[in-house]
């Protein structure tokens, strides 16, 4: 039964990769709070499922000319030397003290994403009329 909740697991987290917002913020918090994993742990099998996840989607949002590859490497550039620096420091931080910044950052991000729908719902109105 364990591998039907990770399947599904699984799939949420493919569903948001595919459409760009992150598997990872729901893998994550449902490996540790459903499957009781560690921080660190859930992380890693993130950044593994990651590989193919993005893999894929990447593929059908290319050829559905989605991606707009003019200014890419300001972006690829400094993501991927930070991800490289704070992947060294989050090797010498506490899982409980990640769990928490990530956490944080969720909440955070739930935040913003529910402010943000009142402003743009308030537009799209005002354009109608």
């Amino acid at each position: 039964m364990k591998y039907v909740f990770l399947f599904i697991a699984g799939a949420a987290a493919g569903i948001a990769g595919g459409m760009g917002m992150g598997g990872g913020t729901i893998l994550i918090p449902l490996l540790t709070l459903l499957f009781g994993m560690g921080q660190i742990g859930a992380q890693a099998v993130n950044l593994i499922s990651f590989i193919p996840m993005s893999a894929a989607a990447l593929f059908f949002h290319i050829r559905k000319g989605l991606v707009d590859f003019g200014n890419i490497l300001y972006i690829i550039l400094p993501a991927a030397a930070f991800a490289a620096a704070f992947s060294y420091m989050g090797g010498n931080i506490e899982g409980e003290a990640i769990k928490r910044v990530f956490g944080g950052f969720l909440i955070l991000l739930a935040i913003v994403q529910f402010v943000s729908g009142f402003f743009i719902s308030k537009s799209a109105k005002a354009e109608k009329v």
